[in-house]
């Protein structure tokens, strides 16, 4: 997803999101260390996804985005 759909959403869909992809990135780990992981580029998408969500909650505690 791209930040400007993160920014849309609110903080607790953030929240919900966030924990949607730290299980998400598990279960890429898991798949890649069985072997069983058909596209390796999902798990630096997914590693992207949870630092820009990560960014954004970081900036709205801040106030730097009026919600």
């Amino acid at each position: 997803m791209k930040a400007s759909e993160f920014r849309d959403m609110t903080q607790d869909e953030l929240v919900q999101k966030l924990n949607d992809l730290k299980t998400e990135f598990f279960n890429l780990r898991f798949q890649l260390a069985t072997g069983q992981l058909n596209n390796p580029m999902m798990i630096k998408q997914v590693k992207r996804d949870i630092a820009r969500v990560k960014t954004i909650l970081t900036e709205m505690d801040l106030g730097s985005i009026a919600n």
